[in-house]
């Protein structure tokens, strides 16, 4: 029962009242640059949810049955982004193979998954925040899932603005960062959520 609601609160948590994206803004450069299309949007955030999983079922037990006994617990983030790089590389491998299409709509965003805060973000606060290994695990996939989820908000927000009369002095990123803006005031609605069911 109590492991059921540790993680539900980490789904709700993640998705919803501390998501990535909108409330920590972490990997804004393939929020903006990836959610013009519904279907490159559903890509990109399948491959950070596949890295970001396969990630921690790394990074978590070479932290602490690793570099923890060894004491070198300051080179995590070197570890980790190596980690997180080799998953996309053979992500980009299987894409260029299986998914040429989306491959190419993704572009450069897809190696620039490497350097994601988002996901180097979610590895560290696994082995920070007290978490078993089954929750790491599930951390990490909920947070993929509120990356998703926002993608496909923003991308069904911007196809709506392209209808739209804007002037021409906020075409382009000034009406995209200002959408983007709005979108993040309406998560704050959720604040509060996790005490309100769980009572803190």
């Amino acid at each position: 029962m109590e492991i059921t609601k540790s993680l539900l609160i980490i789904l709700i948590t993640c998705v919803l009242t501390e998501n990535f994206v909108l409330s920590q803004f972490l990997g804004i450069c393939p929020f903006l640059g990836v959610s013009k299309k519904v279907s490159s949007a559903v890509g990109m955030g399948a491959v950070v949810i596949f890295v970001m999983v396969c990630a921690t079922v790394l990074t978590y037990p070479i932290y602490f049955l690793i570099l923890e006994p060894l004491h070198i617990e300051y080179m995590h983030n070197i570890a980790f982004i190596l980690i997180i790089a080799l998953f996309v590389q053979l992500t980009e491998m299987i894409m260029r193979k299986h998914f040429p299409s989306l491959n190419k709509s993704l572009g450069i965003f897809l190696p620039l998954v490497t350097t994601n805060c988002a996901i180097l973000a979610v590895t560290i606060l696994n082995v920070t925040s007290n978490y078993g290994f089954l929750e790491a695990v599930f951390n990490a996939f909920c947070a993929g899932l509120g990356f998703l989820l926002v993608l496909l908000i923003f991308s069904g927000v911007r196809t709506r603005m392209e209808r739209c009369d804007i002037p021409d002095a906020l075409r382009g990123m000034p009406i995209t960062l200002i959408a983007a803006s709005i979108v993040s005031l309406s998560f704050i609605g959720f604040g509060g959520m996790v005490e309100g069911i769980f009572g803190g």
